[in-house]
């Protein structure tokens, strides 16, 4: 029995499955977990899905109305992990990626842990074991799941839908390193399968609100500043200013990899004042030009290679000066 074959067994033998993913979702863990819940529920099992925070704006075209958040369903996740016989952790790497809060129900559990994930450096904690960290996505993971576990004549469109947006956003839009042709494969089965990925690039591209090109559009004019030197793109913004244009988790995603765009950058790191602190955001192009190193070295932050994420408790003002003095060591000057 393989490892797929042995999740799928863990799944048929559970009566109260729960999924969880990481704080501030993405397309890859609102995707994969999507996708997981669809191919329980096609093996006969029931599943909740437990997040530490909702969705962003830009996925509201999925339906994510039955997500329990700790933003607004504490209670009822913390009932839900005080019955659960399996819990699958997707998209992360170490249980202080899914908050203090939803932590502390995690690690409390006697129950089996099944972690699937692509990030660097797991932890230890999860009874099952997935990581391929050369894979694009946790969403191309969950094919695999399915595929290698003999059931495959079970995907569909509706697990096929939310498991291609996965693999798109969390590949730049198949632009990384990491999209390999497997890669292709798995997205040429997800097509077969009856997803409509025309209508996917639709709603990802031609969902925007007012208030979020606006945002977008201020950043770009007014923020963005290149230090040309060193081939890096910063873009800093502050609380006040997010406020101005009515913030939504999600309106800032695009835009280190809209700075990246500029002709010759090595790498784009913007980053943003919420709940405190700053959060910031990595994005580079390139084997030679790695983000994850200077996230974690400075940042209490890691990820991919050329996608990572930190954070910062300086002020706006003293985290671009750090950013600016450590830019130099990361990506000398040419």
């Amino acid at each position: 029995m393989n490892k797929y074959e042995q999740i799928v067994a863990e799944i048929k033998a559970a009566s109260n499955i729960i999924i969880t993913s990481h704080k501030s979702p993405d397309g890859d863990s609102v995707g994969s977990s999507l996708g997981l819940l669809y191919f329980i529920e096609k093996l006969g099992k029931n599943a909740t899905i437990c997040h530490p925070d909702p969705a962003p704006r830009f996925l509201d075209w999925l339906d994510t109305s039955a997500f329990l958040t700790m933003t607004d369903k504490a209670g009822a996740i913390a009932e839900a992990f005080s019955k659960t016989d399996l819990v699958f952790c997707l998209d992360y790497n170490g249980t202080n990626r899914v908050g203090h809060d939803m932590q502390v129900l995690l690690e409390g559990l006697k129950c089996k842990r099944i972690m699937i994930d692509h990030h660097l450096d797991p932890e230890d904690f999860p009874d099952i074991l997935v990581s391929e960290t050369s894979v694009s996505s946790t969403a191309e993971l969950i094919v695999e799941l399915i595929e290698q576990s003999g059931n495959s004549a079970l995907l569909d469109k509706k697990i096929g839908t939310p498991l291609y947006l996965g693999i798109l956003t969390d590949t730049g839009g198949f632009r990384f390193p990491s999209t390999g042709p497997r890669t292709h494969e798995i997205l040429g089965k997800l097509l077969a399968s009856g997803v409509e990925h025309h209508l996917i690039h639709e709603m990802l591209s031609d969902n925007n609100t007012e208030s979020r090109l606006r945002l977008q559009g201020y950043a770009m004019s007014e923020k963005l500043e290149v230090l040309e030197e060193h081939k890096v793109a910063l873009i800093s913004l502050s609380k006040e200013e997010l406020a101005k244009y009515n913030y939504q988790k999600g309106d800032t995603d695009s835009l280190a990899n809209q700075a990246l765009t500029i002709k010759g950058m090595k790498a784009a790191i913007v980053f943003t004042e919420r709940d405190g602190i700053m959060k910031i955001s990595f994005r580079s192009k390139g084997q030679e030009n790695p983000v994850n190193v200077m996230a974690a070295d400075n940042f209490n932050g890691g990820g991919h290679m050329n996608a990572s994420g930190g954070m910062s408790e300086l002020s706006v003002s003293e985290t671009l000066d750090k950013i600016k003095r450590l830019v130099p060591k990361y990506f000398p000057a040419s």
